[in-house]
């Protein structure tokens, strides 16, 4: 039990450190994500990250670009807290004998099965998310989703529980969720094997500086979006989509009108600013782990 105490501590920690540095970036991603597509010969909204962070400031100050932020920041703990310590004991289980390193194969694994876990408290967090990030971005639309206008993240709870099929509601999204966050730690957690091993020489990396787990964290957050990016794509618009008028049946048809409105890049929208987050929110999340973990003794 010592070790998933020092997981959950060293979770806790780490996901708030990603969250901070990493929120504003996951704001203008879903900002981008969840725009509606442009009538013939109109601009869009935004026409890219840098006008999204523009018109945000200008529309909302600095504050905006934390909005949505309180849903994940009351989860993080109880979110990285199942990440790492669900890959803590599946490292026990994969390990040839106590305390021996993992292979990256074994990490892929881990990284997998902790994905599967951690899906099911992603979805209704992230919902709320970006149900909250998204309502400036909806408000150029003729969407009738845009008359619902939330106060907060508890607002967003009690609107879906009451007026979108209760609990069930806030798991719209659960496939891409977990078609996202699956493959995408699985490829997280095996990049971050890799480079920590690379860059010790050998499957010890007890010494590694911090200036190296944070190359390895970075990237390695990288490879989570560069993975699975469009299911994200995916599973954003599921969530911000209207109830009652829905445009999308579920993740394919979503996935086909959006590959059909505006093909490949319409399933990368937000890609630059999801990379511009991943690597420093990631460096921040696995440094403090490692840190928090190794003080723990």
């Amino acid at each position: 039990m010592g070790d998933v105490v020092k997981d959950l501590t060293a979770g806790t920690v780490g996901g708030a450190a990603q969250l901070i540095v990493g929120h504003p970036f996951d704001t203008i991603k879903v900002k981008l994500q969840s725009q509606p597509a442009p009538l013939p010969g109109q601009a869009p909204k935004y026409a890219g990250a840098v006008d999204a962070v523009k018109q945000t400031l200008a529309a909302e100050g600095p504050r905006g670009l934390y909005k949505g932020m309180g849903a994940p920041l009351a989860t993080v703990a109880a979110f990285n807290a199942v990440l790492f310590t669900v890959r803590g004991q599946m490292e026990a289980l994969l390990r040839s004998q106590p305390g021996a390193p993992l292979t990256v194969n074994q990490q892929v694994v881990a990284g997998a099965g902790a994905g599967v876990a951690v899906s099911f408290l992603a979805c209704p967090t992230e919902l709320i998310k970006c149900r909250l990030q998204a309502q400036s971005a909806l408000a150029s639309s003729d969407s009738a989703a845009v008359a619902v206008k939330y106060g907060g993240p508890m607002d967003v709870a009690r609107h879906v529980l009451k007026s979108e099929g209760g609990v069930r509601g806030l798991f719209k999204g659960l496939v891409p969720t977990m078609a996202r966050e699956i493959p995408g730690n699985a490829a997280m957690f095996g990049v971050y094997e890799l480079l920590k091993q690379s860059l010790a020489g050998g499957q010890d990396t007890s010494q590694l500086g911090r200036g190296s787990l944070i190359l390895a964290g970075g990237l390695a957050g990288a490879s989570f979006w560069a993975s699975v990016y469009p299911t994200d794509v995916v599973k954003s618009v599921l969530q911000v989509d209207d109830y009652k008028n829905p445009k999308f049946s579920g993740s394919i048809d979503a996935f086909r009108k959006i590959l059909a409105s505006e093909g490949i890049k319409g399933l990368y929208k937000g890609f630059g600013p999801a990379m511009g987050r991943s690597v420093p929110a990631n460096a921040a999340c696995f440094l403090a782990y490692e840190v928090t973990r190794s003080s723990l003794g």
